[in-house]
């Protein structure tokens, strides 16, 4: 094994000591790690074992007990997770968090938006956005979903809908990715397609994945 310390440029987001009580039991205990650019970091365990517990102290979803979180640099343990949003973090849920109403496009184009100054000027026409668009349209392409842009999110496929949380969280233009069982209830061929999109966006990105499905992690981690 190279002994090579990595880079500090390349480490997107560290954590150290990272712990989490419930009254008693201490869900996750004393957590140090980093993920580094270009590498898939595999969290695997039984259910219980505080994967998701870390997963959402890490996104800002839920405070730690104790320990320091540090991404793109800057201590983010206490942020709220629109704000490591916008500090360069994307992460997608066990329960698909799409809006099933509106269509692919529509979601993914909102996602791009929330990164734009214009977010909230309620009177600009969303269309007109140039740059959002582009960045949408990115995301889309990279998530596989060209074909799928003027469909109701509601009406596509259980895998496509997880593709287009990815492809959601693509377009906020993240450093960090944190993937939390991606591949839950996809079938062969739909955890196929999700597994080739993980290796195709990987090299700019460092990415956390919580996963049950072996062959998934030992074709997936580097780590």
């Amino acid at each position: 094994m190279s002994t090579t310390p990595t880079p500090l440029a390349d480490v997107f987001l560290s954590a150290r000591g990272l712990t989490k009580r419930f009254g008693g039991l201490a869900a996750v205990n004393g957590v140090n790690l980093d993920l580094v650019r270009d590498h898939i970091h595999a969290v695997i365990g039984p259910n219980g074992a505080g994967k998701s517990t870390l997963t959402n102290m890490l996104s800002g979803d839920i405070l730690p007990t104790a320990g320091t979180v540090i991404l793109g640099g800057v201590d983010t343990t206490r942020y709220s997770p629109e704000a490591e949003s916008q500090q360069g973090l994307g992460r997608s849920y066990q329960k698909t968090n799409i809006f099933l109403p509106f269509t692919v496009w529509e979601n993914v184009r909102l996602a791009a938006q929330s990164r734009t100054p214009r977010a909230w000027r309620w009177l600009g026409r969303a269309a007109g956005m140039a740059d959002v668009n582009e960045r949408a349209e990115r995301a889309i392409e990279l998530a596989g979903l060209q074909t799928r842009t003027r469909f109701v999110a509601g009406a596509i496929s259980h895998g496509e809908q997880r593709q287009l949380e990815v492809a959601m969280a693509l377009a906020t233009a993240p450093q960090v990715l944190l993937l939390d069982e991606p591949l839950a209830g996809m079938g062969q061929a739909e955890a196929e397609r999700m597994v080739a999109l993980l290796l195709a966006i990987k090299k700019d990105h460092a990415m956390m994945l919580v996963e049950h499905d072996m062959d998934a992690v030992f074709t997936l981690a580097d780590r």
